[in-house]
């Protein structure tokens, strides 16, 4: 993972510019796609009738492609895939233990919508939103669901070919898995995290 980690910070700083996808270039009478890979960390937690005491730090892994969808704005669709680590540590129940960590290791598909704010400096301001789709394919999570839909709310910001962004994810599905404890019923659970990530866009 360390390698990986070092030359994909490498090819951020090593790529070339980039033609069709420039910060500060967004042209209205063009269109534009591009395609970046992407890493970071999330915070993450779970909040709800099963709830994490204490939160996950997680890695965020990715590649991303983005269309533009507007002919007369500098509006994007992107979209993806991801492996990504969330959850929770400490689980609990009515202030009762269930479990010592809650992990939840996802692929996940966003579809977001983002706007192309064009500054001075070759620098792009990109606020979006959208929804993702993640399934859980690892981890520890005898109390917990682990298909989950969210939204993802965020900012990032572009320079030449590189990018950074931060983003805010709530889950709108409900990850409490009511089954697996006795005598619970109707249980609603749902996680969270702070994403920060850098990437190159090609």
């Amino acid at each position: 993972m360390k390698k990986l980690f070092v030359a994909l910070v490498a090819c951020m700083f090593a790529a070339p510019s980039f033609a069709q996808f420039s910060s500060g270039g967004f042209s209205l009478d063009e269109e534009h796609m591009y395609w970046g890979v992407r890493l970071g960390l999330n915070f993450a937690g779970i909040g709800g009738d099963i709830e994490a005491d204490k939160g996950r730090t997680g890695m965020t892994l990715g590649g991303v492609v983005g269309l533009r969808v507007s002919d007369s704005a500098p509006v994007f669709l992107e979209s993806g895939l991801y492996y990504t680590e969330r959850g929770g540590k400490n689980l609990k129940y009515n202030n009762l233990p269930l479990a010592d960590k809650g992990h939840l290791n996802y692929i996940e598909v966003p579809a977001l919508i983002k706007y192309g704010i064009s500054t001075e400096n070759n620098i792009a301001i990109l606020p979006f939103i959208g929804p993702t789709f993640a399934m859980g394919i690892s981890g520890s999570y005898k109390y917990l669901k682990h298909p989950e839909m969210g939204i993802k709310i965020g900012c990032g910001v572009e320079w030449n070919n590189l990018y950074a962004e931060m983003a805010y994810q709530i889950g709108v599905t409900n990850i409490a898995d009511g089954d697996k404890i006795s005598g619970a019923k109707d249980l609603s659970s749902h996680g969270h995290a702070l994403a920060i990530n850098i990437g190159v866009n090609f």
